[in-house]
């Protein structure tokens, strides 16, 4: 077989397809239980990103919304997106206990409603890594940065605990062919392949974000009922295959526990960036 038959053979990848049951994981549970704890990492970014007061802030794959309060607390002008209707809603009843005024809007991350260069500031975490043309989506988040604005970004690395989490996952629910992993968004390699033509400078430093829980069963309980991806993994398992895909999730959360006792103290690795737009 040549090279041209081989690349004519090679399957067309059904991105609308994909994404569409992307959105159905994400829409499993409540993500929202899950998402809060992770309020943390939404303001650290806030911080080295040094928004100012007024600023046009733009929170793209926002789920409840956790960027999008840490902008708002900094009386930054915000719009916040996500394709989960619900996720949205949880995020703007957030905003309302805490008298913020916040556009919450649904919208693709790979297809955003708004003009170019309308913001200051595009933020997500652990967000716009999840969709499956990354291209197109970093594409998106230059095309409504202005000039000289910044991108900031909270992406999990491959190594780190819920990267080796959806590695486990895949084992037993393969992804589809042909799509990216979603981790790759935590390595420089693909952050300058996906902005470098357009950044003036990308900056990423290794973060910890720790999950706290009461023990590793208790962990596994919260992110099978709420944690999208889980709860449809567990769901399509059945028998002896989700006893074992359960003892492997224990096993990859006993070799990082670092609490020295019954409770769950479990660091896990994302890369913090910056993107100064040209």
């Amino acid at each position: 077989m040549n090279a041209m038959t081989a690349m004519s053979s090679s399957p067309t990848i059904d991105l609308a397809a994909v994404k569409a049951r992307q959105q159905a994981a994400w829409s499993a549970g409540n993500y929202a239980v899950v998402g809060t704890t992770l309020q943390i990492v939404g303001e650290q970014l806030c911080e080295t990103l040094d928004l100012r007061s007024g600023s046009r802030v733009l929170d793209v794959a926002a789920g409840n919304g956790n960027a999008t309060l840490a902008a708002a607390r900094r009386w930054c002008e915000v719009s916040s997106t996500d394709y989960v209707p619900a996720l949205l809603d949880a995020g703007r009843l957030r905003a309302q206990a805490e008298g913020h005024s916040i556009i919450f809007q649904e919208a693709d991350a790979e297809n955003l409603p708004y003009a170019d260069a309308a913001f200051d500031a595009v933020l997500s975490t652990f967000g716009v890594m999840f969709t499956p043309n990354q291209d197109r989506a970093a594409a998106e988040l230059l095309r409504v940065c202005r000039p000289g604005g910044k991108i900031g970004l909270a992406n999990w690395t491959p190594d780190s605990f819920i990267g080796q989490l959806f590695k486990t996952i895949g084992r037993y629910i393969p992804p589809a062919a042909g799509v990216k992993s979603p981790a790759l968004w935590g390595t420089q390699a693909r952050l300058v392949e996906l902005f470098g033509a357009a950044a003036k400078a990308i900056h990423a430093d290794s973060r910890d974000f720790v999950f706290r829980y009461r023990s590793p069963e208790h962990w596994i309980e919260v992110f099978r009922t709420y944690y999208g991806p889980m709860n449809k993994t567990f769901a399509a398992l059945e028998g002896e295959r989700r006893a074992a895909f359960q003892q492997e999730l224990l096993a990859l959360i006993a070799s990082r526990n670092r609490s020295g006792d019954d409770t769950l103290v479990l660091p896990s690795e994302y890369l913090e960036v910056v993107i100064e737009r040209r």
